[in-house]
């Protein structure tokens, strides 16, 4: 699928927080909340950092998102992450009830958006959420791949 410049725009800047995750040691996953074109919401992974399992790179770009614009729910917002969400940050983007999902690679141990699950073509949820993947697939796998193989020397 061929995406317009914007999305190609909004994924890098995910890529550049996965590239911060990366520089600290984390599972190098960025991700970035739209809302009008303008980026409200900015996260990277940083469970290491914060000793915390669900500081995931979505949940803290929602949060961001979330007190930036005073809201808890983030209608009309496209959320923008370098790895298929898993159930936990799935489950945040329905209730934080994100428009649109644009994810750069599928995650096949966990990913919840269409590798293990895909919850979110579920007709049992109160909410819809549009899912597009593959903008900077490759990037984002290398920098995966990249991390984990100086985490097995």
């Amino acid at each position: 699928m061929i995406f317009d410049e914007t999305k190609y725009r909004f994924m890098f800047e995910a890529l550049k927080q996965a590239e911060i995750a990366y520089e600290e040691d984390e599972v190098p996953i960025g991700a970035v909340v739209v809302k009008d074109n303008k980026i409200i919401g900015k996260g990277y992974n940083q469970v290491e950092k914060l000793n915390d399992a669900t500081a995931h790179a979505e949940i803290i770009a929602i949060t961001s998102a979330s007190n930036s614009i005073e809201s808890k729910t983030l209608e009309n917002c496209d959320l923008y992450v370098t790895v298929e969400p898993c159930v936990m940050c799935t489950g945040a983007i329905v209730l934080a009830k994100i428009e649109n999902l644009y994810f750069a690679t599928y995650e096949p141990k966990t990913g919840a958006c269409g590798s293990i699950y895909n919850i979110l073509d579920s007709n049992k949820l109160n909410h819809k959420v549009n899912v597009f993947s593959g903008i900077y697939e490759s990037e984002s796998k290398f920098i995966l791949k990249e991390y984990f193989k100086e985490k097995r020397k």
